[in-house]
């Protein structure tokens, strides 16, 4: 119970990612406000939350809708006195229209692409970071997390996803510039190919979409991590007594689990994606090195930097 009193919302936690963190919070002794745009799947997730001991307080929100947005922090405020710890952005409602899309380019997908991925999944994170921020410098003290991926430095499914997980990436950096010194931590949170009940979905119908991006979607997922490992990790990133000095930056569930002994709910390590051993894996003609090659050795930062290809 070691955030015991702590009080923390996740966006977005009906389900996926945010489920799965709103589970370990609880778990780990924090009252969770958990938000979301439908009643009933809202509702389940409390009672998992309260079946495994946890506190929850589930509340009906569209992170698309200012209005909202603004009631609920005025809520955490008025019944929590002004106390606010751990702030996860981490709602997203464009992964079905990702998936109905995969194989085609951006010019012969309408442009309102654009709004369906980045609407809730950036706006609505800006917004929540400034209500939580105004809460958490007044206490001098704070956790914002924006869930990111790796999509953010390089390709992946389509040209709005990209821009805007660089854009989340971009949110952490710059906010923790203007938080500094105000006791309140900004960080990116890159988790790996996660097993979400929409990814598991999708990866498993028969949907006639080009067999390609199925296939290696099947592949990436296999050895995928469970939602709570995101959850795992900020538990032990808010207990660390040099928070700050993570701030701004771009921290992945792979660094976060080997520097904190975080295994799987299962009980697997998690996948190490900067490990030379299972970067060789994903080579077909060089795969066989794999085996041979110590899993302490890792890619330096600088090199996957670079492969940004941004200078």
């Amino acid at each position: 119970m070691a955030l015991s009193g702590w009080i923390c919302l996740v966006t977005g936690a009906s389900r996926g990612i945010g489920k799965g963190i709103a589970l370990q919070l609880s778990e780990a002794g924090a009252t969770v406000y958990i938000t979301g745009r439908r009643e009933n799947t809202l509702q389940e997730t409390a009672v998992e939350v309260k079946e495994r001991g946890g506190g929850c307080i589930p509340v009906v929100c569209d992170s698309s809708k200012e209005d909202e947005i603004k009631e609920l922090f005025e809520r955490i405020n008025r019944e929590q006195k002004g106390r606010l710890d751990i702030l996860v952005n981490n709602a997203y409602a464009g992964v079905q229209a990702i998936f109905e899309s995969m194989g085609k380019k951006f010019w012969e997908v309408d442009p309102s692409m654009w709004d369906c991925v980045n609407n809730v999944g950036l706006r609505g994170h800006y917004f929540c970071t400034v209500y939580a921020s105004r809460l958490m410098v007044a206490q001098g003290r704070g956790l914002i997390v924006v869930i990111s991926s790796m999509g953010g430095l390089r390709y992946i499914f389509n040209v709005p996803y990209g821009v805007g997980k660089a854009a989340c990436d971009r949110l952490a950096a710059d906010t923790a510039v203007e938080l500094k010194r105000t006791g309140v931590t900004s960080v990116s949170l890159w988790p790996g190919a996660v097993k979400t009940e929409l990814i598991t979905q999708f990866v498993e119908s028969e949907t006639p979409v080009s067999v390609s991006p199925r296939t290696q979607l099947k592949d990436i997922f296999a050895s995928g991590e469970s939602p709570e490992v995101s959850g795992k990790c900020i538990v032990e990133l808010a207990k660390d007594k040099n928070l700050m000095s993570f701030t701004g930056k771009v921290l992945m569930t792979c660094d976060l689990a080997r520097r904190y002994g975080i295994r799987d709910i299962d009980g697997r390590h998690v996948t190490d994606y900067t490990s030379l051993s299972f970067l060789l894996s994903q080579v077909p003609y060089l795969s066989w090195l794999s085996a041979l090659t110590p899993s302490f050795l890792r890619v330096p930062r600088f090199i996957l930097t670079l492969a940004g290809g941004h200078f």
